[in-house]
Formats: C-alpha cells, sequence, structure tokens
C-alpha cells in the first residue's frame, strides 16, 4: 500500500472541505511526523485524525539530521515541514504539501509530492465520495480567504465533478 506523508496544509484544507473522512476511504495509509503531530496537530483535530487511520511517525537521529539540514538550505520552511520532507525522503514515500517552498525543495530532493488537488481526483477516481459531495467539499476549500489553489485547476475539477 503506498504511503502518504502529509504536512498540515493538506489536512487543514481537507477539514475545511469535510473531506477527511473520504480522504482515509483511500487506498493508502498516510503519516505524519511526530514532531508535526505534536506541534500542529494534537490540539486541531489531531486525536480524531488518528482515530481514521493517520499514523504518527518518529524520525531516527539520521532522519533529525536530514530534517536540519533542510531547514539550512532553505530558510523559509518551518521545522514541521521539514520533519515531513526528511519522513518522506528516508523511507521513500510520497509527501503530500500546499506550501510552496516545501514542494520546490521535494522536487529539487527527488521526492515525489501532490497536493491536495490531487488526493481529491484521486477521490473521484475511487470512489470513496460522490461527486456532488466532493465538488461542495472543493467549493469549501476554494471560499477560504487563505485558499492558494490555482483558480483554473479549481474551476476544472468542479467542471469534472458536476459531471
Amino acid at each position: 500500500m503506498k504511503i502518504l506523508v502529509s504536512d498540515t496544509s493538506v489536512l487543514i484544507d481537507l477539514d475545511r472541505g469535510c473531506l477527511v473522512e473520504a480522504t482515509f476511504r483511500l487506498p493508502f495509509e498516510f503519516t505524519v511526523p511526530d514532531l508535526l503531530y505534536e506541534r500542529e496537530l494534537r490540539e486541531h483535530g489531531g486525536p480524531e485524525f488518528v482515530r481514521l487511520g493517520l499514523r504518527v511517525e518518529e524520525l531516527d537521529g539520521d532522519g533529525v539530521a536530514l530534517a536540519l539540514g533542510y531547514l539550512r538550505k532553505r530558510r523559509s520552511l518551518s521545522l514541521p515541514d521539514s520533519f515531513a520532507l526528511a519522513l518522506a525522503m528516508r523511507n521513500a514515500w510520497t509527501l503530500l504539501s500546499g506550501d510552496r517552498t516545501l514542494r520546490e525543495l521535494a522536487e529539487a530532493e527527488e521526492v515525489r509530492c501532490h497536493g491536495v488537488l490531487w488526493l481529491l481526483d484521486r477521490m473521484s477516481e475511487h470512489r470513496v465520495i460522490e461527486l456532488d459531495d466532493l465538488r461542495a467539499g472543493l467549493e469549501r476549500i476554494a471560499a477560504h480567504p487563505r485558499c492558494r489553489l490555482p483558480k483554473p485547476e479549481i474551476s476544472k475539477r468542479l467542471l469534472a465533478y458536476s459531471a
């Protein structure tokens, strides 16, 4: 089974869209590094994510060193994001991120990376949610003032999810 390491931004978008439960019906395993969980999720829905199947993984010493090296490469990267990238890199897992800096560094490190729109496409493909509900979820995500998803890609999917 494919393992996906998520950053916080993807999980927040899924929560905004009321799409978390559908996400965990996909044929993937989802994980986050323990530091990210403790700092950003534990008090913000983390136990519910874990109940649905989110795994919390610990980095070993080499993984922590790798994460700290990422911080030195990109000063604008957060510590939790550097841990997520290190976890994906060390295990040859796919990273899920909506953060541009993290995605660019993942690409430079040759770590496969996708975002929330890719996940929504997988939901449609695997039919884990009705298209009307998927469309409504994407509309909720897009309506949020902090949404940074590309408008042309949102429009394309809203049209596809209406079919």
